[in-house]
């Protein structure tokens, strides 16, 4: 009796681990939670925008908003979390306009109206999609644009700023890698020998530290909450050591803390803003 209660330990272990191992990507990509369908646009909170529909480098047709504010000489590329659709960030949309800002956000492949199915190659890809619709079709430079990611969304905004000249970096609620993460969710499974995904937003920003001699660095502002339910307040730290940056500070879970900060979050944001160097500035820019 014991050998086989012991046999069936082994083999429900072996079996999550097999899950594991072949489901990561349907763990991570949540394009269904809670939906693909748009639930709004931005007209329902004030705010123009345009519908942008454009396509990835294998194909894949993708969409978005462009949101334009009066005046501005930047624009944010808006890479949001795992879960959910660009109809889901309003709050950051409304945000980001009232600091100045014009608003790039779209949905990565397989969520909301964009094609395809998610994969951590095709994310990186069409974030680079998105990085040349706006130079190929707005006229608007790397030097102009500020890639924001949340989440899952910091991960890709990272990798983007090692590899292109960018005007910053913002990091919200984002984690240090996949396997990292997930050592600390699974403590009773290999994930580090299991994982194949990697998101390394650490990896990127080490990667573009080493370029720094090169050229200007990118600033780079980091925020995270101590409360952050998902993605432990510990990355936000070794994220901002490794890249040399300002850590905001923040309070509430990982979902709705930038919302429960309120001025604090919105005048963090505004500083860094306003310490970026000018758009017409020269040089090229690696990773700070």
């Amino acid at each position: 009796m014991v050998l086989r209660v012991l046999g069936l330990l082994a083999l429900g272990y072996a079996v999550l681990v097999a899950l594991m191992y072949f489901g990561q990507s349907s763990l991570l990509h949540l394009p269904h939670v809670p939906g693909r369908t748009l639930l709004a646009t931005p007209e329902r909170i004030g705010l123009q925008y345009e519908d942008v529909n454009f396509v990835a480098a294998d194909g894949t047709r993708l969409h978005g908003w462009y949101l334009p504010a009066d005046g501005a000489d930047r624009t944010l590329l808006f890479l949001h979390g795992n879960a959910g659709n660009i109809s889901h960030r309003l709050d950051s949309l409304r945000i980001f306009h009232r600091l100045g800002l014009n608003v790039f956000i779209f949905d990565y492949r397989g969520y909301g109206q964009s094609e395809g199915r998610p994969s951590e190659a095709g994310l990186n890809a069409d974030t680079l999609a998105a990085l040349q619709y706006l130079e190929r079709e707005r006229g608007i430079m790397a030097a102009e644009v500020i890639a924001f990611g949340r989440s899952l969304g910091g991960t890709l905004a990272a990798c983007l700023a090692s590899r292109e000249a960018l005007a910053g970096l913002i990091l919200e609620s984002t984690f240090i890698s996949v396997p990292e993460l997930a050592s600390e969710l699974y403590p009773w499974l290999p994930v580090r020998r299991l994982a194949r995904l990697q998101y390394d937003a650490l990896a990127c920003l080490q990667d573009g530290v080493e370029q720094g001699a090169e050229g200007r660095r990118v600033p780079v502002l980091v925020v995270h909450s101590r409360d952050d339910d998902i993605v432990p307040f510990r990355h936000g730290q070794v994220l901002a050591e490794a890249a040399g940056a300002e850590l905001l500070e923040l309070r509430g879970d990982h979902n709705r803390g930038f919302l429960l900060s309120g001025e604090h979050y919105t005048r963090g944001l505004a500083r860094f803003l306003a310490s970026l160097p000018g758009p017409d500035a020269d040089g090229d820019r690696a990773i700070d």
